[in-house]
């Protein structure tokens, strides 16, 4: 199983994909994030619970992400 970082929370997520799942043929779950491009250019990979934390009734900013609650522990 691959992980990546989430650039909002820092938390570890699974990503699909990968050479941890070419040779395990393992099926741990679905991919908890994706990476995006927002309205002023910059790119983040973001796990699905800050996508939904992201506003909805304007386009999405890198101010928006840094200002997203960071996990205290390392997950």
């Amino acid at each position: 199983m691959a992980t990546q970082r989430c650039d909002g929370c820092d938390r570890r997520v699974r990503i699909g994909g990968g050479i941890g799942d070419f040779w395990s043929f393992s099926n741990d779950g679905p991919t908890q994030g994706m990476d995006l491009e927002l309205a002023d250019g910059a790119e983040f990979f973001l796990c699905f619970d800050c996508i939904e934390r992201l506003p909805d009734d304007r386009d999405a900013t890198a101010a928006d992400v840094e200002a997203l609650p960071r996990h205290d522990a390392d997950e």
